[in-house]
């Protein structure tokens, strides 16, 4: 052991130390001030910065009260360097599958399935159909036509064999650090942007088709139009906040084997004008049920 290292260890030793103790220290921003202050150099005060753990408080008026202490401006930098590679290492606590509700995930919408958490993506329904036409036309308008919206593919990517399933939200609220770091929001999107609540959903099953999904989102008829998903095809469930931002849903009954989906809520329109209300372009968050 060079001699130079050994002194360094006795020192530890009398003073009650270990290195791995030493090792171990925070720094803080007073701990910062009193290293400037004994005149070490910048250098030197940034070499322990970035060899050290710190704690440091970085607001604004922190860093004023740093800079009228004494703290250069380059030695204030590393300590806001290191306090953002803190942050990223809190991101990596994040988890897209972890069954704990608590564990902060990305934004979006889970399905507990087993023991994990299944993100389910937004499927956006970009195109219309109408059913009913010809009775509309031979009525003169008294029956009804509806307006349905059409998604690709007979089945959902995401599929449960629960027939009461749970799901859990998460809002850009619980997870707004990351939402920052660039992480794209499922919410983000058109009118959704502000969505903060399960309640502003709607659960629906799909009627199956040769190559498509689709469910009604609108009719019309001599009386007036409506747009949105009807009261009668809207299954019921329940929602519990969690923490805030985080919330857990179930169907209040068992769902039948076969397609659903959460649709956010359909704007109200009137007459043909309607369709620029985003019937056409509704973004569905959709799984399969099969027992």
């Amino acid at each position: 052991m060079k001699a130079g290292r050994l002194i360094a260890v006795l020192a530890l030793m009398a003073s009650g130390l270990s290195p791995m103790t030493a090792r171990a220290e925070t720094l803080t921003n007073d701990m910062v001030v009193a290293l400037v202050q004994a005149g070490l150099g910048d250098d030197a005060v940034i070499g322990k910065i970035r060899a050290s753990a710190g704690n440091y408080a970085l607001t604004t008026d922190d860093l004023i009260a740093l800079k009228k202490r004494g703290v250069p401006g380059p030695v204030i930098a590393a300590m806001i360097e290191s306090g953002s590679q803190g942050a990223v290492s809190a991101k990596a606590a994040y988890s897209a599958d972890s069954p704990d509700p608590l564990t902060p995930h990305p934004s979006g919408l889970y399905l507990l399935s087993d023991a994990r958490m299944v993100r389910i993506d937004p499927t956006t329904s970009n195109q219309s159909k109408t059913g009913g036409l010809l009775g509309y036309a031979f009525t003169g308008g008294l029956a009804s036509l509806s307006i349905k919206a059409v998604i690709p593919n007979v089945t959902a990517r995401v599929r449960t064999g629960r027939a009461r399933p749970t799901f859990y939200f998460y809002f850009d609220e619980a997870t707004r650090s990351l939402s920052q770091a660039g992480t794209p929001s499922p919410w983000l999107s058109g009118p959704a942007s502000a969505i903060t609540s399960p309640n502003e959903f709607t659960l629906i099953r799909f009627d199956v088709k040769k190559d498509r999904r689709e469910t009604r989102t609108g009719s019309m008829n001599l009386a007036g139009a409506k747009s949105g998903v009807m009261d009668k095809d809207r299954i019921a469930f329940d929602y519990e906040q969690v923490t805030p931002g985080v919330f857990k849903v179930t169907p209040t009954a068992d769902l039948p084997a076969g397609e659903y989906g959460f649709i956010y809520s359909i704007s109200a329109g009137a007459g043909p004008g309607m369709w620029s209300h985003g019937t056409g372009s509704a973004r569905i968050f959709d799984f399969a049920v099969h027992p």
